[in-house]
């Protein structure tokens, strides 16, 4: 029998102590928006809803409008905006299209997508209809 002694390599338990940080903070972040969206009255309707693009932080809805807030947290909003791609904006384009065939007007309801961004000091600021014209 071959014994081997399993010693967890020092740059993956790094990585996955700041990955389980990194994971912790986006958590605080939601729900800095999602406290946020119901002091203005909106019902949490989903948290970390995955679609067919990809995933969406908080499905918010208030009345018949639904809102899909995507949540960024940095150490300044301006920095938080800048971690929002192209690529993202579309996934999660893709994904509120999906989510809306479970509303009861289809794509035709009132919708849209928010960003809410979180600083370091836990304060936010909520861009409505992000990804409109």
């Amino acid at each position: 029998m071959l014994d081997f002694a399993f010693e967890p390599d020092h740059h993956t338990s790094q990585r996955a102590k700041r990955s389980a940080v990194s994971y912790r903070a986006g958590l605080a972040a939601e729900g800095i928006a999602e406290r946020y969206y119901h002091a203005l009255g909106f019902e949490t309707r989903n948290q970390r809803w995955r679609g067919a693009g990809g995933e969406i932080d908080l499905i918010m809805q208030r009345g018949p409008l639904t809102v899909f807030i995507e949540v960024k947290k940095a150490k300044c909003f301006a920095t938080a905006a800048a971690r929002i791609s192209p690529l993202q904006m579309s996934r999660i384009a893709q994904s509120a299209e999906a989510y809306s065939g479970c509303l009861p007007n289809g794509s035709l309801s009132e919708m849209r997508i928010d960003v809410a961004l979180v600083d370091a000091t836990g304060q936010i600021e909520v861009v409505e209809n992000a990804f409109g014209a």
